[in-house]
């Protein structure tokens, strides 16, 4: 499934926002920085957003990652990196660093934010005005884009993508598989290095409310992630009662884990420990391609699980559905609330 599959369905504007953070190339991390610049800034429609207010925030996002994580680009070497380093170990001042973000490190950010899969998405959220203005004008688009969205949780998912390409740079993806787990006490994913050291990356709410489209996966109504309002489930499709029936740690895979309010989860009708309906299967499916189409970083845990081509993911699936129908017998559908979305 492509970026232009996770569009269809009318598109809101929080899905192109999402199609920025999960499906745009990742060659840099400043895509990143400048997503978390602009919800930071919260500017309104039609307002000027000059360099020069732009640059200490956005420097500052990236100073701050470069202390966990070194190489934030696949390029060889980056001056504007340099100069980040060098303000974490305290050789340049923050005005200093502003400056050389204002030379460097603009230069290609803002030309390709809006470009998904080769082509930039319908409605952008700002209009490049650096030549007339020195500066960005923000659009229509944004400022509807956090009333349907909250920031905080546009946030949150921006800073999960983040880290998880972090992750997988620096365990080296293409040549070493990147193997990522869920701690289902914390509900957080984490990885193992090299040296067998266990490495926190980021929550599995963050992580993938974005392909489900900040949506319940099962009855597709809004789930929160806002801090103090949090009403969302880390639940197994397949339900974790099965590992205790020989089906082992695969369970616990990333493939299998999806969001759901907690009414789908554990409520008055909720699924609690049953097999969803078959026709869930295919959404499940679908959910997992658009981690998958995405390329980083989600995407070799997922085929390592459940097979390298779409045949046999397919296959893995329906295997995997037959053998727990024989175990658990009941099958449960939630209760319809909003039209499908994936």
């Amino acid at each position: 499934m492509s970026a232009q599959e996770f569009l269809s369905h009318s598109p809101r504007l929080e899905d192109y926002w999402r199609a920025i953070v999960l499906f745009g190339r990742n060659a840099a991390s400043y895509k990143f920085a400048l997503a978390k610049t602009l919800l930071e800034l919260n500017a309104r429609s039609g307002q000027l957003l000059k360099l020069g207010e732009l640059a200490p925030v956005y420097a500052q996002h990236i100073a701050a990652h470069l202390k966990n994580a070194d190489k934030q680009t696949t390029a060889a070497s980056s001056r504007f990196l340099s100069a980040c380093r060098q303000f974490n170990t305290g050789e340049l001042t923050a005005n200093e660093l502003t400056e050389e973000t204002l030379r460097r490190g603009f230069a290609n950010v803002i030309d390709a934010f809006h470009v998904v899969n080769q082509g930039a998405i319908a409605r952008p959220f700002f209009i490049d005005e650096r030549a007339a203005h020195a500066g960005i004008r923000i659009t229509d688009e944004f400022a509807q884009l956090l009333t349907e969205a909250p920031p905080e949780t546009l946030q949150s998912e921006v800073e999960s993508r983040w880290r998880l390409v972090e992750t997988s740079w620096a365990l080296g993806i293409g040549r070493n598989l990147l193997g990522i787990d869920l701690d289902a006490k914390g509900e957080e994913l984490f990885s193992v290095d090299r040296g067998m050291r266990r490495k926190a990356i980021t929550s599995s709410r963050s992580a993938l409310n974005g392909y489900q489209k900040g949506k319940c996966f099962y009855c597709f109504g809004r789930i929160m992630q806002a801090p103090g309002g949090v009403d969302t489930d880390v639940d197994h499709f397949f339900p974790h009662a099965l590992k205790a029936a020989g089906f082992g740690l695969s369970v616990d895979g990333i493939w299998n884990l999806v969001l759901s309010c907690q009414a789908c989860n554990r409520g008055a009708n909720g699924k609690f420990a049953r097999l969803p309906a078959i026709g869930l299967l295919a959404r499940l499916y679908r959910r997992n391609e658009f981690l998958i189409t995405s390329q980083h970083p989600l995407r070799e845990t997922l085929m390592f699980q459940t097979g390298r081509d779409v045949a046999a993911r397919r296959d893995f699936l329906n295997h995997f559905y037959a053998r727990a129908s024989a175990v658990l017998l009941h099958a449960w559908s939630p209760a319809e609330r909003c039209p499908a979305l994936f």
